[in-house]
């Protein structure tokens, strides 16, 4: 029996056709639910908008907060090193138990709920850490490492990420479920998730640059949590309150029904103490061809995405601008700083494309012939961007060849890197929805949980990532330092991935009519 959110129960048992009517094909019957309104779909994409302004937080305030804290670099980088762990572990594992949840609130709900108060939880001890290792014992006048808020920090840090991770892949699932056959819907339930991330992004970067949040909320600054420490505290709450409003519109706006519960005998996964490793060795046993090819395209996808959305500020700072961080010059150290902060206004850009084009994938994707064609050509354009980054820093080095003093660079390469930011905010929107909509059809067609599904489909996300965080310094070192000879790679990586998915990649199967579909569900 599946149970789609907020409809009807579709039994094979049931309400038989007669002998006389052929019946549809099980792929179509599982599929015939009719698709909730928009607004409800509207309403659980919304929480990424939550979700991501957390998340625009860690990447813009987290690293100087980590270095007043006196962590040290080497370890910091093991820190960061959660995210792609707990994305590999946690979205399959919340994916195959939401498949399976048979809870009265329903599959996917319960697991929201959760994520969101885990999220509130572990933001408000990142926030307090300064105050709590205070209260612990640390000694806010002494400078150096701080043991205690140190310890608050990484387990909040590590609760934050597995909270994450528990949130983002019910909420899909939970888009997929809202959506039902209708694929289409599935596509734009996708862009508007992609659309709120865009929104995150923008007021998390904006929350982020004012310095004068605190004197909003006078009570963040402390002995042990000075201004910059009082900032970051105001932004997490900032965050917890818009996050929990957000889960809780959605959860008291759409309704799942009880799932009843399905006998696993013999199958051999009751009996093991894990059947979740059980059922992802299954669940790659059972993936078809698309799948597959959908896997291959999104791990070189992010192999290219992720050199520059890790050194994208450093690579402002140091090859555009021509500063050094650790220089013992204070220009060169200026200059990397206004890099960097040319890098975040970047970013912001980045962000407001990213929002626009989240809502023109699905039609863009109709005028170009189907949403795979829409994907592999902006593979290309991901792959151009990346290459004109070499081009950006020859020019950029050009202008400060023979010059007696060093200067930021000239308007036309600080301009051209600043589109090149705005640019790619339209591959990444693409990125963001599509492949996690083929992912929801292909499952929807074969027969698969969506929430195990959209768990395989992270893992080709987070592999990518550590390989990238492991290789990229010593492949750059190897050319000699500087982030090009990555951003080279991922150039490449991103012409392969476009390359197989305009010829590879199985265009998903056609929409059905609405007059098809309600023939399908009255066998039901």
């Amino acid at each position: 029996m599946e149970v789609e959110s907020g409809r009807k129960i579709i039994s094979s048992t049931n309400n038989k056709p007669s002998s006389s009517q052929a019946p549809p094909s099980e792929v179509e019957a599982a599929a015939a639910v009719e698709a909730s309104p928009l607004i409800k779909l509207i309403a659980v994409a919304s929480i990424a908008a939550g979700i991501q302004f957390g998340w625009a937080l860690q990447l813009s305030l987290l690293t100087p907060y980590v270095q007043l804290l006196g962590i040290p670099h080497t370890w910091a980088a093991f820190i960061w090193l959660c995210g792609p762990i707990s994305g590999m572990l946690v979205q399959p594992i919340v994916g195959y138990y939401s498949d399976r949840c048979t809870s009265r609130f329903g599959r996917r709900r319960p697991f929201i709920a959760a994520g969101a108060a885990l999220i509130a939880t572990a933001v408000f001890l990142i926030g307090f850490a300064a105050d709590l290792g205070h209260l612990f014992g640390d000694d806010p006048s002494r400078q150096g490492t701080k043991p205690r808020a140190i310890a608050v920090f990484v387990v909040g840090f590590w609760i934050l990420d597995v909270a994450n991770n528990m949130l983002q892949g019910p909420c899909r699932a939970l888009l997929a479920d809202l959506s039902g056959d209708d694929r289409r819907k599935m596509r734009m339930a996708n862009g508007f998730f992609s659309f709120f991330m865009a929104v995150g992004n923008v007021l998390g970067f904006a929350a982020g640059s004012y310095t004068h949040l605190h004197s909003f909320l006078p009570f963040t600054q402390t002995n042990a949590c000075d201004v910059y420490c009082a900032n970051l505290k105001s932004c997490f709450f900032i965050a917890i309150v818009l996050l929990l409003s957000l889960a809780t519109v959605a959860l008291t706006s759409v309704r799942e029904r009880q799932q009843e519960r399905v006998s696993e005998s013999g199958s051999g996964s009751s009996s093991s103490a894990l059947p979740i490793f059980g059922e992802m060795v299954g669940a790659f046993r059972e993936l078809k061809r698309p799948m597959w090819v959908l896997l291959l395209v999104t791990c070189l996808n992010w192999v290219a995405w992720f050199p520059f959305l890790l050194f994208d500020t450093d690579w402002m700072g140091k090859e555009v601008y021509g500063g050094e961080v650790a220089a013992k010059e204070e220009a060169l150290r200026r200059l990397y700083d206004r890099g960097v902060h040319a890098g975040a206004l970047g970013l912001m850009l980045n962000s407001v494309v990213l929002g626009f084009m989240s809502l023109c994938v699905e039609p863009l994707g109709r005028r170009l012939g189907g949403v795979k064609r829409l994907w592999g050509i902006v593979n290309f354009v991901l792959a151009a961007c990346l290459a004109m980054t070499v081009l950006i820093t020859k020019l950029a080095q050009a202008s400060r060849s023979g010059a007696a003093v060093v200067t930021q660079p000239p308007v036309g390469v600080r301009a051209g890197a600043l589109a090149l930011f705005s640019v790619l905010g339209v591959p990444l929107a693409v990125t963001y929805s599509v492949p996690f909509a083929m992912a929801s059809i292909f499952s929807n067609t074969s027969g698969a949980g969506q929430g195990l599904s959209l768990g395989v489909l992270n893992l080709a996300i987070v592999i990518p990532q550590m390989v990238v965080s492991v290789a990229s310094g010593p492949w750059d070192a190897l050319f000699g330092g500087g982030n090009l000879p990555a951003f080279v790679v991922a150039a490449i990586a991103a012409a392969v991935s476009g390359v197989l998915a305009l010829t590879m990649l199985p265009s998903p199967p056609p929409d059905l009519p609405s007059t098809k579909r309600t023939a399908i569900a009255a066998f039901h």
